[in-house]
């Protein structure tokens, strides 16, 4: 009998522990292996544009995907799984959502994001910045001036290997606050547990919308692996992970 070829799956390094556990169960349900590559969005998108032979894109947002629809490389972006910005805090440092605006801005206070159109974890950053003024003006143009884009570019520097990158940064001291995916509450609490997550105001929040395509290069097996991620399986792994799956059924 001969083994499956491996589906070539593109995803956003938020999406890592949840598609490798959905990796695993869809491999042994199908005996299809997953052959997994992980990044900032923008960069992946990038490569797949640039005639890297993914078959399947999983992004944190819609709008990748849907430029390689709109290249005439994948089918539409279909929107599978939801996420939020939260604000994590170093240990030592105190925050209530009432004060988390004032303490961003604070001029001794270092504030990591990641880095826009590279990764989309930047741009709902800069989302949050753009909301800011409406609560204090002038708070956007001094958010901006003051962010770190400590990850998601290709020369920023990555954490050691097997180490949650938010958690590494703040841990080293190169951020004091760094706005991140509510999802990386599970495993910062597992590496730095004396790292604090604090929910953003209604005012600043950020929600992000992550889409799925299919690559027109894909085989049969990528297909399939789109449709267990939108399956009330798949759906369910990512919910464990602290998504939100807009696939799985209403309880009831």
């Amino acid at each position: 009998m001969v083994a499956a070829s491996p589906v070539s799956l593109y995803a956003a390094g938020s999406l890592r522990g949840a598609l490798l556990d959905i990796a695993d169960a869809f491999e042994a349900e199908t005996g299809i292996p997953i052959s997994g590559k992980f990044g900032a969005s923008g960069l992946l998108k990038d490569r797949l544009i640039g005639g890297e032979a993914g078959e399947v894109f999983a992004s944190a947002n819609l709008e990748h995907p849907q430029a390689l629809a709109r290249a005439g490389l994948a089918g539409p972006a279909v929107l599978f799984a939801r996420n939020e910005l939260c604000a994590f805090l170093r240990p030592g440092l105190v925050a209530t959502r009432a004060t988390l605006l004032d303490l961003m801005l604070d001029p001794k206070v270092k504030l990591g994001t990641s880095t826009p159109k590279a990764d989309p974890s930047g741009d709902y950053a800069f989302a949050v910045f753009a909301r800011a003024e409406a609560m204090k003006p002038g708070a956007r143009a001094a958010l901006e001036a003051k962010a770190l884009k400590l990850t998601g570019a290709p020369d920023c520097l990555p954490a050691p290997e097997g180490l949650n990158v938010y958690g590494h940064k703040l841990a080293s001291g190169e951020a004091d606050i760094f706005l991140a995916y509510c999802t990386n509450a599970r495993p910062l609490a597992k590496e730095q547990p004396g790292i604090a997550m604090l929910r953003l105001p209604d005012q600043l929040a950020v929600g992000a919308d992550y889409g799925l395509t299919v690559l027109n290069r894909a085989s049969q097996s990528g297909y399939r692996l789109a449709m267990f991620i939108l399956s009330p399986q798949g759906q369910a792994i990512l919910a464990r992970h602290g998504f939100t799956a807009p696939g799985l059924p209403r309880e009831g």
